[in-house]
């Protein structure tokens, strides 16, 4: 679901390192990091866009900057490569930390900063009950299927389809919920982008009008005029 969500950030960047006046700050603490160099970095059409940058040489605390016009969703990584880990966080003008370490960058990391990040950390914490809970009924599938027991294997196979509806409308509630904020649009937009167009639609009939234009609000948008057009 995801990748599709970063193909459709078609918005224009304009790189935080044009300009020394920073609004957003991140202070980045990285435990047994010696040596490297750390990113701060945004999604842009299909490649991940450096706004700002320091070498570390025997420090674990950096910090990096950028002007953010509005909240948005950024990156901290080690590597500048697509497949590279990254933390993903939600910034705003201010200062957001986020402590982590180099062995588990982003499993351990901690983030504070953004009251959209919160609402974004409350949303996947719950999250986690639907994706662990098709963990355990895609290992039992796959018990049934080597056993050869086709009942169990069906029994299952709604189980797990049952676990993506609710996994689904849980989004779509918690975006509903949350009309006010820049999370909502972009969970829209990046885990229920598949969903009924009517889903979508209601997600957005619901934004503020503060919300509707903001980026990710207009990014929905268009997203949804394009499902129209493909179905007409």
């Amino acid at each position: 679901m995801k990748q599709l969500f970063k193909f459709i950030l078609i918005f224009s960047v304009i790189s935080c390192n044009s300009n020394p006046e920073h609004n957003s700050l991140v202070s980045a603490k990285i435990k047994g990091l010696q040596k490297g160099t750390v990113y701060l970095q945004k999604f842009q059409d299909t490649l991940y866009i450096t706004l700002d940058s320091l070498d570390v040489k025997g420090k674990e605390t950096v910090q990096l900057g950028c002007q953010l016009e509005e909240p948005e969703v950024l990156y901290l990584s080690l590597s500048k490569t697509i497949d590279a880990e990254r933390i993903q966080f939600f910034a705003e003008a201010g200062t957001t930390t986020i402590d982590t370490n180099l062995k588990r960058f982003v499993f351990d990391a901690k983030i504070e900063g953004s009251t959209q990040q919160k609402l974004l950390e409350d949303y996947r914490k719950n999250l986690e009950r639907f994706k662990n809970l098709h963990l355990d009924l895609l290992e039992a599938s796959i018990n049934a299927q080597r056993e050869g027991n086709e009942k169990e294997f069906e029994v299952v196979q709604n189980k797990m389809n049952n676990n993506l509806k609710r996994q689904y409308l849980y989004s779509i509630n918690y975006a509903i919920n949350n009309n006010d904020s820049e999370v909502s649009p972009y969970i829209a937009l990046s885990d229920v982008f598949d969903a009924k167009s009517t889903f979508l639609d209601t997600i957005y009939k619901s934004l503020t009008p503060r919300i509707a234009t903001s980026r990710y609000g207009i990014l929905l948008k268009d997203y949804l005029d394009k499902i129209e057009s493909k179905d007409q």
